[in-house]
């Protein structure tokens, strides 16, 4: 049952994060979180406000004796995002999150967890209603729509904030410490076409690939997932030249920040073609799934009969569309020279909605480097140029730029190698914190970002280790004891 997770420790933030699962909160529709988290700093009878992008800020006094000490923002995000596996039956505005405790792990049942960024944003609530713990200023902030578009962190308004320094609590590896992450860039492509009846005799199929793994496009993009979306284009540009199939509409991927899982295609297959098609996919099916068998073991692609569509995808435009897809990158573009093991660049090409005149083809670019960003972006823009689409990139956001030097880092690893007896690791990240953002409206604040070990987070596969909830939860209460004097 949901409840279970109350039982664990630290009870304060388990409790926190149960009430969270229990209020729908997707990326846009945070309407009823926001009116939870502003109540609930309001009947704490702490100052609370809301801005005009949907950021809610509590803030705390320090507690006696503390006063002298610098302020800190603990900041999370609001809005979680809403996967599903196929089979399960969720809506994301309505419905709450079950949670399963599973060994070490809490998952959700067929769902996303929406710890990301749900501990961080229970950890900060019990920090503020916490009568015991020992702490400088605090001021919570609550960001809006992280997930979609940063809205919260690019709306926030300088001098709003009056702390020192920033803890943002989003990251997924504990006993890790974050100092830098990439900047991101939206690619829109649009392809327009006519129409056309599908005349002659034709049998209609739903190719379906299913049962990837998706997951984060950034924190998981290095770990050589199966695209849906790149497999779809493999299947149906293989039936196309090789049997005269004929496409009616395509809906792959859902959202952009999320490696797609699923692809679904209404196609047209000549009838006489029809044997042959079936006897080529098998076997294109099984070379994909051997190239993909050690990360994807679960991989579904079948060809399921079906009503036979009335229109199609204008071939000439059809063909251009997947020579497109087949040329545009995706997956790692470059790894760091400074940080080993961190990915620089990377695309992930996310999502494709064919139906009814448009083709559109949703990318997310990222790259710890804005200069190597904005080439990206380029070659992108080449391909999908030559083949006759209109390209879009909007929603551009800095990268957040390690300072080694840095203060507070410098006091987290102190307060972490005495508490647990090793020195966390340094890292940046390959995703879009806010921090980046952030730290352009507050350019003064010294800056840090920590949180549990969060595995497959973006995918209903998202879990988040127990163990490491009690370490962050212990490490944040030792920092605010510790926080250096102004």
């Amino acid at each position: 049952m949901s409840n279970e997770i109350l039982q664990l420790d630290p009870k304060a933030l388990w409790k926190n994060f149960h009430s969270l699962t229990q209020i729908p909160r997707p990326s846009k529709k945070e309407d009823q979180i926001r009116e939870f988290i502003f109540n609930f700093g309001k009947n704490l009878g702490l100052e609370t406000i809301q801005d005009e992008v949907g950021n809610v800020i509590i803030r705390k006094p320090a507690t006696p004796g503390m006063e002298n000490r610098k302020g800190v923002v603990l900041q999370g995000h609001l809005d979680m995002v809403p996967q599903k596996n196929s089979d399960k039956v969720h809506d994301f505005e309505k419905d709450p999150i079950e949670t399963i405790i599973d060994g070490e792990w809490v998952r959700a049942n067929g769902t996303t967890l929406g710890a990301d960024n749900g501990m961080g944003v229970a950890a900060a609530m019990a920090v503020l209603e916490s009568k015991d713990m020992q702490h400088g200023p605090i001021e919570a902030l609550f960001t809006s729509d992280e997930e979609t578009g940063m809205t919260g962190a690019t709306g926030l308004k300088p001098g709003v904030l009056k702390g020192d320094i920033l803890v943002n609590m989003d990251s997924e590896d504990e006993g890790e410490l974050y100092i830098g992450c990439a900047g991101g860039t939206n690619g829109n492509i649009t392809f327009t076409y006519d129409e056309q009846p599908v005349t002659g005799d034709y049998t209609g199929y739903k190719i379906n690939i299913t049962g990837l793994k998706g997951g984060h496009s950034g924190v998981d993009i290095h770990l050589g997932r199966g695209n849906a979306n790149k497999i779809m284009n493999r299947v149906l540009y293989h039936g196309f030249r090789k049997h005269g199939l004929q496409v009616a509409s395509i809906d792959g991927g859902s959202l952009r920040n999320a490696i797609p899982r699923e692809s679904f295609a209404s196609v047209a297959i000549p009838t006489g073609n029809v044997k042959a098609f079936l006897e080529c996919l098998t076997g294109l099916t099984g070379k994909i799934k051997n190239e993909l068998s050690a990360v994807e073991p679960t991989l579904k692609i079948e060809a399921v009969p079906a009503e036979t569509p009335k229109k199609m995808i204008n071939p000439s435009v059809l063909v251009k569309f997947m020579n497109a897809i087949y040329a545009c990158p995706n997956g790692v573009m470059r790894m760091s020279n400074e940080m080993t093991g961190l990915v620089e660049t990377s695309n992930n090409l996310a999502i494709i909605k064919a139906e009814k005149g448009t083709i559109k083809v949703m990318n997310l670019l990222r790259s710890s480097v804005d200069s190597a960003k904005d080439d990206l972006q380029q070659v992108v823009q080449s391909v999908f140029d030559l083949a006759g689409a209109e390209s879009e990139f909007d929603g551009s956001y800095p990268g957040w730029k390690p300072n080694p030097g840095s203060p507070i880092l410098k006091t987290m690893q102190d307060i972490y190698q005495k508490k647990f007896g090793n020195i966390p690791e340094i890292k940046a990240i390959h995703a879009g914190l806010e921090c980046g953002i952030l730290g352009g409206a507050y350019p003064d604040w010294d800056m840090i970002s920590f949180g549990p070990t969060i595995r497959f987070p973006h995918s209903p596969d998202e879990k988040v280790n127990i163990a490491t909830v009690r370490k962050f939860w212990d490490f944040l209460v030792e920092t605010l004891r510790n926080i250096p004097v102004k």
